[in-house]
């Protein structure tokens, strides 16, 4: 219930941050070459990027004078700011954008964010002491980036994200059943969620651009985001509805905050190849300070869009003793994703993400069998009317879920296959202040391996109702 008293503040910032986005005028620029493709939905809507007209107006975040011209992606002046994911990563071009944005002087600034006030009850009905539990919480992040063009071929980036999760959610996260990773009070969070660090991102990126066809980037965080996975699970438009997160999280995407990562990525056309080194320890339980940075772990990832519809990703870490309470465990992990996006008008769209993690735990120097996750998810919006849904597979060993059994032999952990399947719908119910008030409500039902049954049933089902706050979209107007 400890949510409650903070809602006044939480939808303070939201509502905040518009006063922010007045227009700016820009100053004048030259107007860039050729036109990138029409965005679906949209009236010649390819936000500038190169091609876009002056006297440009947007009806989110006020753009005129040749201000288009600044609407690039984050670490490219060359690639639409549809792109724009977590860390590096890239979401596909037609990618629809919830967002405030103005221009202050020669930077662009954007606001996006979300704040999921609910009530969750996982494994409803369980008996004999069966896993589970219930709460009102209020998942929730903010982030904010400003960038500005330098001289002819750069490209200045800042971001900050910020969560207050630690607040509205405890320090032991909230209940999601089969969840694991990380720790508290020393010991694992096990069919919990652990809450997100209120500094998630604080990093800088510098690109040049060669040409239109090849840009070089530097990216630091201190916490950042290295060349891991697909763009985690709270910016992928797919996983917008869902206010949990995904099971496999520490098998795709768990390195979102990171405290301590350099990357270099190389650019040519619609590929991208990066590389990163990184702290490979997991944030600590105390969500308010810096962790040490160690610079101990390694990353690479090639990224490919081959469409506007479509992001390819697949990559590799070493990372170096991840978890707190298993100082002397390694994880290989290795991961491949496909993201797809698609609009034919104002909110409306189909975005959906196929995701792959797998995790291989060395130590002294021995690597343990791999255990796998798939992610399959869709989310379709028809005006303001949405219906979702999320199915999971992930293979947990005996370890991970806390689990002891008589009949497991002295030094093995064996590995239980879950599956997990939601199904959701919301409701656009206002919009107030440029802030969608969306009402929701979803349902997940699992299917542990027998073996596992008696913690927690045959078929535990979950449900949840929620009221999420977030940016409106990002209209453009007629050009």
């Amino acid at each position: 219930m400890r949510f409650l008293s903070l809602l006044p503040l939480l939808a303070g910032a939201l509502v905040a941050t518009p006063a922010l986005a007045q227009h700016h005028p820009a100053p004048p620029s030259t107007p860039a070459d050729t036109a990138r493709q029409a965005m679906p939905g949209m009236n010649h809507a390819g936000h500038n990027m190169p091609g876009m007209n002056h006297g440009a107006t947007m009806e989110n975040g006020s753009m005129e004078n040749g201000g288009m011209e600044n609407m690039s992606h984050a670490y490219s002046r060359n690639l639409l700011m549809n792109r724009n994911g977590s860390g590096t990563a890239w979401n596909p071009d037609n990618t629809p954008m919830y967002m405030w944005m103005h221009h202050k002087g020669a930077w662009m600034i954007m606001n996006h964010g979300a704040i999921t006030p609910r009530f969750t009850s996982q494994n409803i009905g369980r008996k004999n002491g069966q896993r589970g539990g219930s709460t009102f919480d209020a998942p929730n992040w903010f982030m904010t980036m400003a960038q500005r063009n330098i001289g002819q071929k750069g490209l200045l980036n800042f971001t900050a994200m910020l969560s207050l999760d630690p607040l509205t959610e405890g320090g032991n996260g909230y209940p999601l059943l089969f969840q694991s990773g990380e720790a508290y009070k020393g010991q694992p969070l096990v069919d919990r969620q652990h809450p997100h660090d209120l500094f998630s991102s604080l990093s800088v990126g510098y690109t040049h651009a060669f040409s239109k066809d090849v840009d070089l980037s530097l990216y630091v965080g201190y916490p950042g985001e290295p060349a891991i996975g697909p763009v985690a699970f709270m910016h992928r438009i797919s996983a917008m509805p869902n206010p949990d997160a995904a099971l496999g999280h520490h098998w795709q995407d768990a390195t979102h905050i990171t405290f301590g990562v350099a990357t270099l990525g190389l650019r040519y056309k619609q590929f991208k190849l990066e590389g990163s080194n990184f702290t490979g320890r997991e944030p600590d339980e105390h969500r308010y300070n810096f962790d040490k940075p160690r610079a101990d772990s390694w990353a690479g990832r090639l990224n490919w869009n081959p469409t506007p519809a479509l992001a390819l990703q697949v990559s590799r870490a070493f990372i170096k003793s991840p978890e707190q309470l298993a100082p002397d465990e390694d994880v290989k992990r290795t991961t491949a994703s496909i993201i797809q996006s698609s609009q034919w008008g104002e909110y409306r769209y189909i975005t959906s993400a196929l995701v792959w993690g797998m995790n291989q735990h060395v130590q002294g120097g021995h690597t343990d069998k791999a255990s796998h996750s798939v992610l399959a998810e869709t989310n379709v919006q028809l005006g303001k009317p949405a219906v979702y849904g999320r199915y999971e597979f992930v293979q947990k060993s005996d370890e991970e879920l806390q689990i002891v059994r008589s009949d497991t032999p002295t030094g093995t952990h064996p590995t239980f296959n879950v599956h997990a399947l939601t199904m959701g719908a919301n409701y656009r119910v206002a919009q107030v202040a440029k802030i969608d008030f969306t009402l929701g409500a979803q349902a997940t039902v699992y299917r542990p391996e027998e073996a596992i049954r008696g913690f927690y049933g045959s078929t535990p089902v979950s449900g949840q109702v929620y009221l999420r706050l977030n940016p409106s979209l990002m209209r453009m107007g007629k050009m």
